[in-house]
């Protein structure tokens, strides 16, 4: 069960219209001022000139720091402001209590490697919605429509084979900091964290707050043509917190895929492994299903271990 405690009259379940639209608003307000204050440090940081700010922010940049500058924005305007308003809602807004001491009492180390079986099977079944997602044909009278998605689709690849086509291994860490530690964290923090006890609550039912988290989470993506492998992920990473208790779990699945990714890249460009990430169809439907067998069984053991803990301590409780 999700840990989220609070009596805050903003955060009840017949004011959920107005607690979803203050979340959106403190959570758009953090990300703004947060990527203003990145920009501003941009110049006195990686010596980009102003006039440059427009090539860097479209991918296009030259400069020697360009990388490093785009990157130590989308920290601290991306994870970092999830972060950051995850905990003004928390505090100062639903006045609740998250009791990170149970959710660290909560996680075990086998927990952790259950985890990363779940994320392995998650990884090889997501490839195939990856390749059906990113090969979705719309009517002709929706022409239009699929045009503009496409067309964004390939501008969010280009940022994103810009921000990854490491050229050292500073860089490379400091990709695995913003992409893997940094969205992990900040993410989760705000989606699982907050959100998803609350559409529980709102809504009633566990699998359904899950599931609105899960799609919430990727749409703010804005990208089409990854909306379903990646609303499948956020969907994995609300089971593993609703039926551990530990926000940890989640933050660590999150930080595995994101992190795995990332390295792959790098290997790629170093020419260790043979990966693409514009390639969708890397993994056979036999491996897919096969992952998809692992992950079931993944998230049915991790489920059944975390409930045997629990009903061992109000075994132990009632001695």
């Amino acid at each position: 069960m999700e840990i989220y405690k609070t009596q805050s009259t903003i955060a009840s379940r017949s004011n959920w219209l107005l607690s979803i639209i203050v979340i959106v608003l403190i959570t758009i307000g953090v990300m703004i001022v947060m990527q203003g204050i990145g920009i501003l440090l941009i110049n006195p940081l990686f010596s980009i000139p102003l006039d440059e700010m427009v090539s860097l922010f479209t991918g296009e940049s030259q400069h020697p720091n360009g990388r490093m500058a785009f990157l130590f924005v989308q920290g601290l305007g991306g994870g970092l402001a999830f972060f950051l308003a995850a905990l003004v809602i928390i505090k100062w807004v639903d006045k609740a209590d998250i009791e990170w001491k149970q959710q660290i009492y909560n996680f075990r180390f086998t927990g952790l490697g259950l985890t990363l079986l779940v994320m392995v099977g998650g990884v090889l079944f997501n490839a195939l919605l990856i390749d059906w997602n990113a090969n979705v044909k719309f009517p002709e009278m929706l022409s239009g429509l699929e045009q503009v998605l496409k067309e964004k689709e390939e501008m969010a690849m280009g940022m994103t084979k810009f921000l990854t086509d490491f050229d050292n291994v500073g860089e490379f860490l400091m990709g695995l900091l913003v992409i893997g530690l940094l969205a992990g964290l900040g993410e989760e923090f705000l989606f699982r964290g907050v959100l998803q006890p609350k559409l529980h609550l709102y809504t009633g039912n566990a699998h359904i707050g899950i599931w609105l988290t899960a799609l919430i989470f990727s749409a703010i993506h804005l990208q089409f043509y990854g909306f379903f492998p990646r609303m499948l992920l956020g969907a994995i990473f609300g089971y593993l917190y609703l039926y551990s208790g530990s926000l940890i779990y989640p933050i660590a699945a999150h930080i595995m895929n994101n992190a795995f990714t990332v390295i792959l890249v790098y290997l790629n460009k170093l020419g260790k492994v043979n990966f693409d990430i514009e390639e969708t169809d890397q993994v056979s439907i036999s491996f897919a299903l096969l992952g998809l067998l692992i992950m079931i069984l993944g998230i049915k053991v991790f489920k059944e271990k975390n409930q045997q803990q629990r009903d061992n301590e109000k075994l132990a409780e009632g001695i």
